[in-house]
């Protein structure tokens, strides 16, 4: 028997199957894909870290954890997975993005500048800024190599002694005496503890979750600018809150281009069937903001890449415990630069060490359903 399996070993769960394993559990990791897959959340060779969060102040505590379990993996590991670059938050001033960052750093004293109109634009001329637009700079914020990120927390998973297996889908699982029991394909597996970070396929294996849960398709796009290459790459990580909805991206790579998305569209999938291919409807929608606000970035298109969403209610994560069962899911396109953290706290909570902080409590979602009735 094993002291712990995880099912699902991408952002979340090869955290937590290194964490276990380096505390001394017998871990064992199953994942649906093969090694090295793209097909789930954290594809696309870059993801925002940033501790200003607009999301909530609750976050913060957390996110500082990662960041220095991040800097921690890189001296362990020798890999090169977190750039900081700063980052900066524009829309209205009293609108989501913009408040609620300075919420989140002034609650927490993060090193922070609040940046008015006229300053915007004399230093993010690439940007066409709305009239009515102010600025948040966070210090501590950069980008993750998210392919990167999980491979490294896989290698020294196996390196403290767990066992992955991959292109093996969990088909379900049962509890075992005080134990679990987890059936594939392939054969029945027994341990003491199970965590289940399969994120869009999560619903499957935690059906009481289905209801409160859904899965967006998201199209990641790479673009050659026009001109002012040297501006692009100088550029922090950014998310712009808009007349229509977020739009987010990073500096220019040389090697890749400028990435950029926009944030829920809204589109709804299931995993198993969702087209993987980028349509001209998806480029046309990002091509349209570009043209507003970024005109002289909408040049070639270098790459395009699908990515699934798994959305909650309210878009906070669920995090919690249900006996010996763990679990974390509906990061809702947020999740990624928690992963450090998030597979820690797994890892404290399937050994009694933690509970879940009662923001990502699941219980939540109940309870806002019988507010609604």
């Amino acid at each position: 028997m094993w002291d712990a399996i995880v099912i699902g070993v991408g952002a979340h769960g090869s955290a937590a199957a290194y964490h276990l394993a380096k505390r001394g559990q017998t871990v064992l990791g199953f994942d649906r894909f093969a090694r090295g897959h793209t097909l789930a959340s954290f594809g696309g060779l870059s993801r925002i870290i940033r501790l200003s969060y607009y999301e909530h102040p609750s976050y913060v505590p957390l996110l500082k954890r990662a960041w220095d379990l991040w800097r921690e993996l890189e001296r362990d590991s020798g890999e090169t997975l977190l750039t900081q670059t700063g980052g900066l938050y524009m829309g209205p001033p009293h609108g989501e993005l913009v408040s609620g960052s300075l919420a989140s750093a002034r609650t927490h004293g993060l090193a922070h500048e609040l940046v008015d109109n006229a300053e915007l634009r004399r230093r993010y001329p690439v940007f066409n800024i709305g009239a009515d637009w102010v600025g948040v700079a966070d210090a501590q914020a950069g980008w993750l190599a998210p392919e990167r990120a999980v491979e490294t927390h896989l290698r020294l998973a196996e390196r403290h002694g767990a066992t992955l297996r991959f292109s093996e889908p969990i088909e379900r699982w049962e509890p075992d005496g005080e134990g679990v029991r987890v059936t594939s394909a392939q054969g029945s597996y027994r341990a003491q503890r199970l965590v289940i970070t399969a994120g869009s396929w999560l619903p499957r294996l935690l059906p009481k979750l289905a209801p409160h849960l859904w899965v967006e398709r998201s199209v990641l796009f790479w673009f050659e600018p026009r001109a002012e290459l040297d501006a692009f790459t100088k550029l922090p990580v950014y998310i712009v809150e808009d007349t229509d909805r977020f739009y987010y991206g990073f500096p220019y790579d040389p090697t890749s281009g400028l990435k950029m998305a926009g944030l829920h569209f809204g589109d709804r999938v299931d995993p198993d069937t969702v087209d993987r291919e980028p349509s001209a409807k998806d480029e046309e929608r990002v091509r349209a903001w570009l043209r507003r606000r970024m005109p002289l970035a909408d040049g070639e298109r270098r790459r395009a890449q699908v990515c699934l969403y798994t959305n909650s209610p309210d878009s906070h994560f669920i995090v919690d415990r249900d006996g010996p069962v763990t679990f974390a899911s509906a990061c809702s396109g947020h999740g990624f630069k928690f992963a450090s953290a998030v597979g820690e706290l797994l890892a404290d909570m399937t050994t009694g060490r933690a509970s879940a902080p009662a923001f990502l409590a699941a219980s939540r979602l109940s309870e806002a359903g019988r507010g609604r009735r």
